[in-house]
C-alpha cells in the first residue's frame, strides 16, 4: 500500500484546487479499475514463459483501504467509484459501481476468433430496472434501481491492437452513447475522450506492451493524440448540448423498451431499433440504425406508435418516417416549448437560448429524415415559417420544414413569441454554443471554437477563409487587425475571416521504399499552433525516430499516420527525423535445419512502402468582438 500512498499523494497535489469542495469540476475519485476482473500475461516473459499477473483478491477490503488512503491524501470528493463489470470488486457501501461498453474488441484476437462478431452493444436495454435480467455487459450484485446507472467506460474510441487493425467508424461513438442513455444512464463517461502518448520511463523506456504501440495512445478518440478534433467529437457534442440544457427535465424520465432485447439479434439490420425515455406523458424517442461489423441500410416509410397513460401518439401522423443507415437520433414528444406543446417532431433538439425577451430553440434534421413539427393548437394563435409549409388539422398544426436553415415563429394567444431554428444534419456537426461575457451565442463554423476568459479563438487547418455564422450577431469582429462585416443569412449573420495559410516545405530524402529522412527549417513552425505530419504508408509498423530515439509509432490500419511535430520542434530543427516502416510479410517460414544454433526467417513477399508525406499546419486566431 506504500506505492498507493505515494501515487495518491502525487495525484492529490496535481488536482489541488480542482476538487468540488474547492469549487472545482472534479466530483468523483476512481479508486480502482477491474480489480478481481482482469489479469494479463506478464509482458516481460511473453514468448518465453506463460506467466500471468494475478487478478487480485480480498477485493472489498482492498477498495475500502484505497478509499481511506485517498481521503488521507486529500482527495475528498462527493463520489468514490470503481468499475463494476465482470465481477470486479466494487462494494456498494463504499463506492458507486461504474459501467461501460465497447463495440470493438481487439483483445479477442489471440486464437479465440478469426472474425469480429457483430456485438450486442447497439441493442436497446433497460439498465435501471429491478425486474430486468442481467445482460452481457451488466451483471450487478445489487438491485439496479438502488443506485444510479453510471458509465465510465463507454468506448470513445479504441486503440489498434497488433492482431486486429481497424478504422473506427465515428458513427459508433455517439450511437453507443445514445444506447446507454436510452437505457437509463444519466452519468456519461468515456474511455478515452482525448488520446495521448505513453510517457517514457526513467529506467525502462517503454511499457512492456506487445499488443499495442509503444508510444502512441491515440485511441482513435474524439480528440486525437495531438489535439485533432474528429467527427466523433462533433457527433457527441450534439447530444451533450441537449443533455446539458435539459438535464433536470431529462433526468426524471425512465426507460421504456419497445422490443425484448433478449430476442434481438445484432445481425438483424431489418428490424428498426428504438426505445423511449418518458416521464408521465412527455419524453424522447431514441432510434438507432447503427450496428458494428454489419452493413446497415436505410429504413423508410415507418412510423412509431406511443401508447401513453392518457393518450396515443403516432410519429409521424401521416407520411412515413425514414432514417439513413448508420444514423441514430433522439426525437421529442409532448415537449413544452415555452407554453406551447410540441406533440412531436422528426427533428432532434440541440439547445435553446434567450434573445431580446424571446426564446429560440435549435433543432436539426437527422440524415434521411424529413423535418416535421406537430403543435397542439390549445395555446397557439399564429405560426410562420420561412422555408416550409404550415397545415392546420383540427386540434394540431403541422409544419414541414425544408432541409436548410429555417425559422418557425410561434405566437401564443397571449402574444408570446417563440422561435424554432432548424438546421441540416451537416450544419449540426459545426454547431457550437458558447457563453461570451455573460451572453449565450450560437455559432456555425468549420473551425474549432475555443473560449478562454471571454476570449474567442478559432482553430483551423487548410482553409484560406473561415466562415463564422453567429446568433445573436456581433456589432463587428476583428481578426489580425482586419474588420469583418457580417452578412445576414436567415437567423444567422455570417462573418468571413480571411486567413493566411502556407505550404510547409519538407526536405525529404528517400533512403528506400520503407525509410526516409526528413528535415524542416524554422519557418515551418512560425505562426502555427501545430504541424501535423501526415503519412500514407503500407506495411506492418511505422516508426519515427530523432537521433535514434523512438518518438512515435503506428500499427498500420490503412488510415493516415499522424504525428504532431510542435513538441519535438527543437530536436527536429537540430537533428532532423526519420521514418521507417517494417514490412508486412506473407508466406513466412523459419528454417532451423542448421547443425549449429541458427535459425533463418524467409518470406514469400514483403510489403513496406511510404507513399506520401505531408506537413499540415494548424492555425489559431484570436477574434476580437463588440
Amino acid at each position: 500500500m506504500v506505492v498507493c500512498q505515494i501515487g495518491y499523494n502525487q495525484i492529490s497535489a496535481q488536482v489541488e484546487g480542482l476538487l468540488y469542495k474547492d469549487d472545482g469540476p472534479i466530483i468523483g475519485t476512481q479508486l480502482e479499475n477491474e480489480f478481481q476482473h482482469a489479469a494479463a500475461p506478464w509482458e516481460i516473459t511473453t514468448g518465453t514463459s506463460n506467466e500471468w499477473l494475478p487478478g487480485g483478491r480480498d477485493g472489498d477490503a482492498h477498495i475500502k483501504k484505497l478509499k481511506e488512503i485517498a481521503r488521507e491524501a486529500g482527495m475528498k470528493t462527493p463520489i468514490y467509484t470503481a468499475t463494476g463489470w465482470g465481477g470486479a470488486a466494487a462494494p456498494v457501501d463504499e463506492v458507486l459501481p461504474l459501467w461501460g461498453g465497447y463495440a470493438y474488441w481487439p483483445w479477442i484476437f489471440y486464437g479465440d476468433v478469426d472474425e469480429h462478431p457483430a456485438t450486442p452493444s447497439f441493442i436497446f436495454r433497460d439498465y435501471h430496472n429491478n425486474s430486468m435480467p442481467e445482460t452481457f455487459d451488466f451483471e450487478p450484485n445489487y438491485k439496479p434501481e438502488s443506485l444510479p446507472f453510471a458509465c465510465a467506460e463507454m468506448g470513445g474510441g479504441m486503440t489498434v491492437f497488433y492482431n486486429y487493425r481497424f478504422k473506427l467508424p465515428y458513427e459508433s461513438v455517439d450511437a453507443l452513447s445514445s444506447i446507454k442513455v436510452a437505457g437509463g444512464c444519466n452519468f456519461l463517461g468515456y474511455y478515452v475522450f482525448h488520446g495521448g502518448s505513453n510517457p517514457k520511463g526513467k529506467k525502462v523506456p517503454f511499457l512492456n506492451e506487445t499488443a499495442t504501440p509503444k508510444v502512441s495512445y491515440d485511441y482513435q478518440a474524439p480528440i486525437g493524440e495531438f489535439g485533432q478534433v474528429r467527427e466523433s467529437y462533433h457527433r457527441l457534442k450534439r447530444q451533450h448540448l441537449f443533455y446539458e440544457t435539459y438535464q433536470e427535465r431529462f433526468s426524471r424520465t425512465k426507460t421504456r423498451l419497445a422490443q425484448d432485447p433478449n430476442k434481438m439479434d445484432p445481425e438483424d439490420v431489418d428490424t428498426l431499433r428504438y426505445a423511449v425515455r418518458v416521464d408521465d406523458h412527455s419524453g424522447f424517442v431514441y432510434i438507432n440504425n447503427f450496428q458494428d461489423h454489419m452493413e446497415t441500410k436505410d429504413h423508410k416509410d415507418f412510423s412509431i406508435n406511443l401508447d401513453l397513460e392518457d393518450q396515443s401518439i403516432r410519429i409521424p401522423e401521416r407520411d412515413g418516417l425514414s432514417i439513413a443507415k448508420n444514423v441514430n437520433c433522439i426525437l421529442p414528444f409532448n415537449f413544452d416549448l415555452s407554453g406551447i406543446n410540441l406533440s412531436y417532431s422528426t427533428t432532434q433538439l440541440l439547445t435553446e437560448l434567450d434573445h431580446n425577451g424571446e426564446k429560440y430553440y435549435f433543432f436539426y434534421i437527422p440524415e434521411g429524415m424529413n423535418g416535421e413539427y406537430a403543435f397542439d393548437n390549445a395555446d397557439l394563435a399564429k405560426v410562420n415559417v420561412d422555408y416550409g409549409t404550415v397545415e392546420n388539422r383540427g386540434k394540431k398544426t403541422f409544419v414541414q420544414v425544408e432541409n436548410t436553415t429555417s425559422l418557425v415563429s410561434l405566437t401564443t394567444k397571449d402574444k408570446m413569441v417563440t422561435h424554432i431554428c432548424t438546421i441540416t444534419d451537416k450544419d449540426s456537426l459545426r454547431f457550437w454554443k458558447v457563453n461570451l461575457k455573460g451572453k449565450d451565442r450560437i455559432f456555425l463554423t468549420e473551425a474549432n471554437v475555443l473560449i478562454d476568459d471571454d476570449k474567442l479563438r478559432l482553430e483551423y487547418e487548410g482553409l484560406d477563409q473561415v466562415s463564422l455564422c453567429a446568433f445573436p450577431a456581433f456589432d463587428k469582429i476583428t481578426v489580425h487587425g482586419n474588420e469583418s462585416i457580417g452578412i445576414k443569412q436567415a437567423l444567422f449573420t455570417e462573418y468571413v475571416i480571411r486567413t493566411d495559410i502556407k505550404d510547409i516545405d519538407l526536405d525529404i530524402h528517400k533512403v528506400n521504399d520503407s525509410k526516409v529522412t526528413i528535415d524542416l527549417n524554422e519557418q515551418a513552425f512560425k505562426g502555427v499552433k501545430e504541424v501535423i505530419l501526415r503519412i500514407d504508408y503500407v506495411g506492418d509498423i511505422g516508426y519515427a525516430f530523432i537521433d535514434g530515439e523512438l518518438i512515435h509509432d503506428n500499427f498500420c490500419n490503412h488510415d493516415n499516420w499522424e504525428i504532431g511535430l510542435k513538441r519535438f520542434e527543437k530536436e527536429i530543427l537540430d537533428k532532423g527525423m526519420y521514418l521507417y516502416v517494417s514490412p508486412q510479410k506473407e508466406g513466412v517460414s523459419v528454417k532451423s535445419d542448421s547443425p549449429m544454433a541458427a535459425r533463418t526467417e524467409t518470406a514469400e513477399k514483403e510489403i513496406a512502402e511510404i507513399s506520401s508525406i505531408k506537413a499540415i499546419p494548424v492555425y489559431e486566431v484570436d477574434v476580437l468582438f463588440v
